[in-house]
């Protein structure tokens, strides 16, 4: 059990990769994670390394573009703590590639669902408890290196970059400090989805990359 002096952190996209990287390095800071991700069976190996280490979490197994249930959580995390310090949102709807000639109509309301509506929703939801706290919240930017196939997910994770922009310059006047970080190349299952055959092994472990973009933060 957490106690109410303890810091918050909320962090997105918890159930693996960067996310759950970010969740893992927050706990060696003193933070009591707030662990979302829909995907129950990651949130609890995530859980086990967390409690391993001497941390703790709430597990919170949900689609992020779900506003009532977000609304429903963000309510509890305020009867309970009052404030939120962090909020990382590290997760991300990535569709498959395609032509832009022939994107799907399915795939491309589903990323904008996930990457842009759910994140609109995200900042409202939070943006009470980290004013509360003047905490801080982070964003991550992914430069694409290859144009080509990747429209449904430019196009919506630039607008999501759009909106965390808009929001950096706005929450100044209330206390909040909005980061958009840039992560290295990193071994994830989105990526592996993106460049089947890349050579794994030349590219920068999640642990890695989330002790680098959190540490200054800290």
């Amino acid at each position: 059990m957490t106690q109410d002096t303890d810091k918050i952190a909320l962090v997105t996209g918890a159930s693996r990769g960067l996310g759950a990287a970010c969740a893992e390095r927050l706990t060696a800071h003193g933070y009591h994670i707030v662990a979302l991700a829909r995907t129950t069976g990651a949130l609890e190996e995530l859980d086990d390394r967390i409690q391993a280490k001497g941390g703790s979490a709430t597990l919170v197994p949900v689609d992020l573009s779900n506003d009532d249930a977000m609304r429903q959580i963000c309510r509890s995390i305020f009867e309970r703590w009052g404030k939120l310090e962090l909020m990382v949102h590290a997760a991300i709807h990535a569709a498959p590639l395609c032509p832009a000639s022939h994107i799907d109509a399915k795939d491309l309301e589903k990323s904008l669902t996930g990457n842009v509506t759910a994140t609109a929703q995200l900042i409202s939801n939070t943006e009470p408890l980290l004013k509360a706290a003047k905490g801080q919240a982070v964003f991550f930017n992914d430069p694409v290196k290859s144009k080509r196939f990747h429209a449904t997910y430019g196009l919506t994770k630039a607008a999501q970059m759009r909106l965390a922009r808009s929001w950096q310059d706005e929450a100044q006047a209330s206390g909040i400090t909005v980061h958009i970080l840039e992560p290295a190349p990193m071994p994830t299952a989105t990526r592996a989805r993106f460049y089947p055959g890349e050579d794994r092994a030349a590219l920068t472990p999640c642990a890695e990359e989330a002790e680098r973009l959190l540490t200054p933060l800290l």
